[in-house]
């Protein structure tokens, strides 16, 4: 081989030594930084580019993709002066790899510290109760604080989970004995209203029988009085008719009204709680004639025939 051959050959291998020192390869979800005489002058983008050989060198390599980074265990006292133990987990994404990579030294290291920081300043902030039961809020708060004191760093926090609250061993029992206690407060005045509703029940239930007592007994008095005022216009009206017959000289109807009082007589002295012995015999037969004036009497108030003129009848008389 002659000297032309041999330089050819040199040639092409510097070439080929050239070419792959200027192909770089940059894979998904990554972006590298290009520096020039070790100053910043461009971003490489996922898939082949080519850089100056032995001018240009890449400087950072940032991942861009959506990180997660543990917060550690720390302790926080809270506004009421109570400490407690807590750590969580923050989600966050690089945006701009230019930022991230020169804008801070240790990004990884300085979102945790700044992450754990805001912990103890939010946390800081509440008491235990509402620490414990105001999650969603100290996340808020925390992802909000945070997220703006990173974002000259080209970096975006997506989510601060705060996953553990850890109380001291004492007062989780005195935490456990005042739920006891409230919940023990809770049963008995559930316990009181159920009483007290009871005995308004009752009490309105005794209230309302009353009434309706009360009620039936003037409807009950309504109706006797109806019936007394009926059964006087009734023996009313037969006095009228009794009265007008013996105006009339109608024998049969003074007949059937002094019957009418022996009997009632009769009646009263055999239901008296004194009388024992009912003397008899009694006359019967002027009685049963009373009765015969009464039929006479009935025949011409519902527009019988008039009776023929009776002889003359006599009204009954007490057996002696």
């Amino acid at each position: 081989m002659d000297g032309l051959s041999v330089t050819l050959i040199g040639v092409g291998i510097l070439f080929i030594l050239v070419l792959f020192a200027g192909a770089k390869m940059v894979p998904q979800g990554f972006n590298f930084t290009i520096e020039r005489f070790g100053k910043y002058t461009r971003t490489l983008e996922p898939g082949l580019s080519l850089i100056v050989p032995f001018i240009d060198r890449i400087g950072q390599k940032m991942n861009m993709m959506e990180q997660v980074l543990d917060v550690p265990h720390q302790e926080v006292i809270t506004k009421d002066n109570a400490t407690v133990t807590a750590n969580g987990v923050t989600f966050y994404q690089v945006t701009d790899a230019p930022s991230a990579a020169y804008e801070v030294a240790r990004l990884e290291h300085a979102i945790l510290n700044l992450t754990m920081t805001n912990i103890r300043t939010v946390m800081g902030s509440m008491d235990l109760d509402e620490l414990l039961s105001n999650r969603d809020e100290i996340n808020t708060r925390l992802l909000r604080v945070v997220d703006e004191a990173v974002s000259p760093w080209g970096v975006k926090i997506s989510r601060i989970e705060i996953k553990d609250i850890d109380p001291p061993k004492d007062l989780i029992e005195a935490m456990g004995r005042q739920m006891k206690a409230e919940r023990e407060k809770r049963a008995t005045i559930l316990e009181s209203e159920g009483a007290r509703q009871a005995a308004i029940l009752t009490a309105e239930g005794l209230k309302l029988s009353q009434v309706l007592e009360a009620e039936g007994r003037r409807e009950a008095a309504f109706r006797d009085a109806e019936a007394r005022e009926r059964q006087a216009q009734a023996e009313a009206q037969a006095t009228t008719m009794v009265s007008e017959a013996i105006a009339a000289g109608d024998v049969q109807a003074i007949n059937y009204f002094v019957a009418n009082n022996y009997i009632s007589a009769l009646e009263s002295i055999a239901k008296s709680p004194n009388q024992k012995v009912l003397m008899m015999p009694l006359e019967a037969a002027s009685v049963i004639g009373a009765i015969g004036g009464v039929a006479e009497i009935a025949r011409e108030a519902f527009g019988g025939e008039k009776p023929k003129s009776s002889s003359k009848g006599r009204p009954p008389s007490s057996g002696r």
